[in-house]
């Protein structure tokens, strides 16, 4: 694997609040391999960055979805929901109080709905990423529902990457078992948030979105994948697995993401061809979310274009 070598300002933050902080900077050369064990953030958080971020809203993105699934394109809705969250980093999971060990991350609950034929599918994958860009997600889950059964995957970032999985699927059931750490595909969509000039490029190592893992039933592994970062564009290219995936984001901060098109082979035997996923911005509405539970709060989700 290619180390990425940068210099940058480094920040040391002390949250006091989810909107407040005191920083330090200082000078330092980083190697940004992804197993990394450095806990100095090698991130400097802009203010911009911080009264986006920190503004006690999360942003909320929906898009219009064309899936492909056995060798057909669905047509559904695409949600990515980004907030800024504090994380206790023992039990990993978010964190009620502050409290000084706890880790400031950006988590990314991305969710898909769609039907094929008469049965709906809904996917949502989560990813909890520290801001201060300095290790891999330290969480990453997945949930398939369809009327078929459901999966779930969960990846923990201990002292290696710890995955149990269950799945109603014959030569799946339950798994337990470790992984070498690298890259996760999941945690790059909200590494480009923080800042896209630090994704990976070249030959990587990477494993694919628990999405893709589950629903094409491939081995949970590190794969070998071609990175390309230009402008705009975010490029996975992944030989064996026949995959391209493509995301499409704002140069400018705050880097938003304008959609994404994933091309495989989609569906099983005579019916596979390659097919790609597409998924095109709608709206974005920044919001407490969480406190807009009422019926009267349902007109929101006209505004993302949902009902």
């Amino acid at each position: 694997m290619k180390k990425l070598l940068y210099t940058l300002p480094v920040l040391a933050l002390v949250f006091l609040s989810c909107k407040e902080a005191v920083e330090t900077t200082s000078e330092i050369s980083e190697s940004l391999r992804p197993d990394t064990k450095t806990k100095e953030p090698v991130t400097k958080l802009s203010q911009a960055f911080k009264d986006y971020w920190y503004s006690g809203e999360a942003e909320i993105t929906s898009y219009q979805l064309e899936q492909a699934r056995y060798g057909e394109i669905r047509n559904g809705k695409a949600v990515l929901v980004f907030v800024t969250e504090d994380f206790l980093p023992e039990v990993q999971v978010k964190a009620d109080n502050y409290k000084e060990s706890n880790i400031p991350i950006l988590k990314l609950n991305a969710t898909k709905t769609f039907n094929t034929g008469i049965y709906p599918y809904s996917i949502m994958q989560s990813t909890f990423f520290p801001v201060a860009n300095n290790q891999h997600a330290l969480k990453i889950s997945a949930s398939v529902q369809e009327w078929c059964g459901h999966v779930y995957t969960q990846l923990n970032n201990r002292d290696d990457f710890e995955i149990i999985s269950h799945s109603y699927f014959q030569g799946e059931a339950d798994q337990n078992f470790n992984l070498e750490k690298t890259w996760t595909e999941n945690e790059l969509w909200t590494k480009l948030r923080i800042d896209p000039n630090m994704l990976p490029v070249g030959e990587i190592d990477v494993i694919p979105s628990l999405e893709f893992i589950r629903l094409k039933h491939v081995e949970l592994k590190a794969y070998k994948a071609r990175a390309t970062l230009e402008k705009d564009n975010y490029i996975l290219t992944f030989s064996e697995l026949n995959r391209i995936l493509k995301i499409t984001f704002n140069p400018d901060f705050p880097f938003e993401i304008n959609g994404w098109e994933e091309t495989i082979n989609s569906g099983f035997g005579k019916n596979a061809k390659i097919l790609t996923t597409k998924a095109t911005k709608l709206k974005t509405l920044k919001t407490d979310y969480w406190n807009k539970k009422s019926n009267n709060d349902i007109i929101l989700r006209d505004s993302l274009n949902l009902r």
